[in-house]
């Protein structure tokens, strides 16, 4: 997140430089700040309808580049190419020592930023990123830098402005609008990026719940969050004006981008050894290889933090707080919860009414809890004088696959005896699927699962006692068979001829079947002829008629008068403030507040 508010930053700074020439400092401050308002007001609007442009204008970007790093190459020295050589390395350090060290915070820069352009990479398949920067990036970009080097062997004093200088006359304005709007994609995809990666800390409990706007309607990965576009917004013209010039923000941008490096090698090991099963050996290579190489460069660029450095540490260590209060707090209020669920023998004990009146409708109380009764259908049945006569207990949860199909969405199980009319209900969401549906349309889909889960349970129960009748009607037989015929003295089994055994047996398997035919349960024969399961139907419409309520906890965290201070502190103040600033799940729902009935609880973790 700390990239994300300094590249904008960077890059409109950047742009706008070019044309202090024209203006002072001053201006170019105002332009930059200009800039970057109308970018972010614009993100409420989506990006699907001026997406088309972005690929077109970075290879037009790209390859503009390249064609004038080769331009410079080829008209003032060639002979740069010799930089190749390794051995250059070594003589630089040698010959330059401290300042070499220090150095390579520039050369940072230099290999950063390319990425800005394909920062929403879950917008794009594998293939196509490593073709992109394979044939497209790294040459273009590697020719721009060649062409610079060879520029500068001829005017070594256009070392301030050497990009600006080194391209040809008469393409200097068309090579403007270029670099404006390649930098305007950049942070555009910076901006997305930041959404999407609030978006999925949010699925994994690590965020606040925030208000998400979906964009466009084929694509569920264009949302747009509004307070974190403001919070962005507001951070990069306040770094803007504060710094006004790009040299203290390149360096805050050269340490977020190498603890962004850092971070992504310990994750991929982590994958290469947990994931993909990789020789331990060979995956403790990679973080030995690219992690002493990173770690040369973060103890280049840490030396700049008292010249702009501290910047992305203090964003980053503002937005570790608030995630781990917020992900500390929400554990401990599950856990309580956990705790302090009531029991089955407690549910039983106030019999199918519940201790109160069971009034017409369908509620549904949102809880976080996949087993159990939750303590605050206690505090609902304490203070309200009735209950619906259908109660399904809903419990949202997030699993690591993109979409959940619609057929797949919940699962259903029976919470008590049939006569209570209560349901456990689990609505399962792929970290791609959209969740700003209408409240109706979540209700009718819940009501349609539940109809398909009674009818598979009544099949099921009326096979299973198929199966029992089956079982106590053949040991039945097998004790007749034992057991011989009754008449006689015994002798009448010698009597019986050999085939008398099998027409007997033939006989008695068919008066077991017709026996058991006329035993089976309605259910098995006609499921719409079982009267328990119409009349279960008919009661869940009947309550889908009356109206759905969402019954939703209030509660409240309190840490125990016991713990220790900074507990107190984290939980009663930063964890409450905010819980009470975060969207609801009612609000995520769209459900309006007429369908709403909260009522008030106190956890003390």
């Amino acid at each position: 997140m700390s990239a994300i508010v300094v590249f904008p930053s960077v890059a409109v700074l950047f742009i706008a430089r070019w044309l202090s020439s024209l203006f002072d400092l001053g201006a170019v401050v105002i332009v930059s700040i200009v800039i970057l308002v109308g970018l972010f007001s614009i993100q409420q609007f989506g990006t699907s309808k001026v997406g088309v442009i972005f690929a077109p204008a970075l290879a037009v970007w790209f390859f503009s580049l390249g064609a004038i790093g080769l331009y410079n190459l080829i008209t003032h020295d060639y002979t740069v190419l010799r930089a190749f050589n390794p051995a250059y390395i070594y003589f630089f350090f040698k010959r330059n020592t401290g300042k070499a060290w220090s150095a390579l915070g520039g050369c940072v820069l230099c290999i950063t930023g390319a990425e800005a352009m394909f920062a929403d990479l879950g917008h794009f398949s594998v293939p196509s990123i490593q073709i992109a920067f394979t044939f497209v990036v790294f040459p273009c970009l590697l020719l721009a830098y060649i062409g610079q080097a060879a520029y500068l062997m001829k005017y070594p004093d256009s070392v301030e402005r050497i990009f600006y200088d080194s391209i040809p006359e008469g393409l200097f304005w068309p090579v403007f609008v270029v670099a404006t709007i390649a930098a305007i994609i950049a942070s555009q995809a910076m901006i997305s990026a930041s959404f999407s990666c609030v978006k999925q800390s949010m699925a994994l409990g690590c965020f606040p719940r925030l208000k998400i706007v979906h964009t466009s309607r084929r694509l569920m990965g264009q949302i747009y969050i509004p307070v974190i576009n403001w919070f962005l917004m507001t951070m990069c013209v306040l770094v803007v004006a504060t710094f006004r010039s790009t040299t203290d923000i390149a360096n805050a941008y050269g340490i977020a981008e190498v603890g962004v490096m850092i971070v992504t090698t310990t994750l991929v090991t982590l994958v290469m050894l947990l994931i993909w099963q990789t020789n331990l050996i060979l995956a403790l290579c990679f973080p030995l290889v690219f992690g002493t190489v990173e770690l040369i460069y973060l103890s280049a660029v840490l030396s700049k933090i008292l010249e702009g450095g501290w910047l992305p540490l203090a964003f980053a260590s503002i937005f570790l707080c608030v995630m781990y209060t917020w992900n500390y707090g929400s554990v401990l209020k599950y856990q309580s919860e956990v705790r302090e669920k009531i029991s089955m023998d407690f549910l039983i004990e106030l019999g199918s009414n519940l201790g109160t009146v069971r009034v017409p409708g369908m509620g549904l109380m949102y809880n976080e809890l996949v087993q159990g009764i939750p303590s605050v259908f206690g505090q609902f049945l304490l203070d309200l004088p009735a209950i619906h006569s259908t109660l399904v207990f809903v419990c949202i949860k997030y699993v690591p696959v993109p979409v959940v199909p619609q057929e797949e969405r919940f699962l259903f199980r029976r919470v008590g005896p049939k006569d209570y009319h209560m349901f456990r209900c689990v609505a399962r969401y792929g970290y791609k699927d959209v969740r700003k549906e209408d409240h109706r349309a979540f209700e009718q889909l819940l009501v349609e699962s539940l109809e398909k889960f009674l009818r598979r349970e009544a099949q099921d129960l009326a096979l299973e006692s198929n199966l029992e009748e089956i079982d106590s009607i053949s040991e039945r037989s097998r004790e007749s068979r034992d057991s011989g015929f009754p008449q006689g003295d015994g002798t009448l089994e010698l009597r019986i001829p050999l085939m008398g055994d099998q027409r007997l047996d033939e006989a008695g398997s068919s008066a077991s079947f017709e026996h058991l035919s006329a035993a089976l349960p309605s259910s098995v024969m006609s499921s719409d002829e079982d009267p328990s399961l119409e009349y279960e139907l008919s009661a869940l419409r009947e309550a889908m008629e009356s109206g759905f309520t969402y019954l939703l906890g209030d509660g409240t965290v309190k840490a125990k008068k016991s713990s220790w201070f900074v507990k107190k502190l984290v939980i009663n103040y930063f964890y409450t403030f905010l819980r009470k600033n975060c969207r609801g799940g009612a609000a995520t729902m769209k459900v309006p507040h007429t369908n709403v009935m909260r009522v008030g609880m106190t956890y003390m973790v």
